[in-house]
């Protein structure tokens, strides 16, 4: 088996250590022993895009929020089936992580970060979702969960006062989406106590039907 060799770490801001790591074609990165994000595991990611997209249909000029660029499978997922004429605004805290996908990363990332429906917002997502003009979809996948496990600044995204924060920045008929590697009920209770229309969806981690369950959360604030 191939040895892994490291080609690149960090330290996310308000967090842990981070270390892109490389091992033939494959690609991981890490936060000290525990894989945050792997490019063998990439369709609840690709997912979370797709159906985004799938809900709001053919809606004109829609805006989207990406929250977490990570290894990039939402964002192309994203650009394949958000139409022309889409604004697709990526938040990433974390420099490195963008200078790894114009480095390192280019075999993953190919020219999507130089399509001209792809803005960068570099810095916390939070930010961003207050930037004062509605998005249609917001979609997060910023940690492991709602959890904050790995920033616990991060946490702020999903108490009340972040998801009201959340439903607030989006248009009517517009949705709140969140990745997650499990399941929680309280935040699932959480989120329904927002008001929006909620549904959780189970996802594998792989195309193949095989790897982890991983949860998606699709809240759909009313109106549009």
């Amino acid at each position: 088996m191939l040895p892994w060799q490291k080609l690149g770490e960090t330290t996310m801001p308000g967090g842990g250590p981070m270390t892109l790591m490389q091992r033939g074609t494959e690609f991981s990165v890490m936060s000290g022993t525990i894989t945050l994000m792997n490019s063998r595991m990439s369709n609840s990611e690709e997912q979370l895009a797709n159906l985004s997209a799938a809900r709001l249909g053919a809606r004109p000029k829609a805006r989207i929020l990406i929250g977490g660029l990570g290894l990039g499978f939402t964002l192309r997922a994203a650009l394949k089936c958000f139409a022309a004429d889409s604004e697709i605004v990526v938040a990433e805290l974390v420099p490195e992580i963008v200078e790894w996908a114009r480095g390192p990363l280019s075999p993953l990332h190919g020219d999507s970060l130089d399509d001209p429906r792809v803005h960068i917002h570099l810095g916390d997502v939070a930010t961003a979702i207050n930037g004062g003009k509605p998005f249609d979809a917001i979609l997060l996948d910023v940690d492991n969960g709602p959890d904050g496990l790995f920033r616990p600044a991060n946490d702020r995204l999903y108490n009340a006062a972040g998801l009201a924060t959340a439903r607030a920045a989006l248009t009517p008929g517009g949705h709140l989406a969140i990745w997650s590697s499990h399941p929680d009920a309280r935040f699932t209770k959480r989120l329904r106590q927002t008001g929006m229309q909620v549904d959780e969806v189970p996802v594998r981690a792989r195309s193949n039907g095989k790897g982890d369950r991983h949860t998606l959360w699709f809240a759909t604030k009313a109106g549009g």
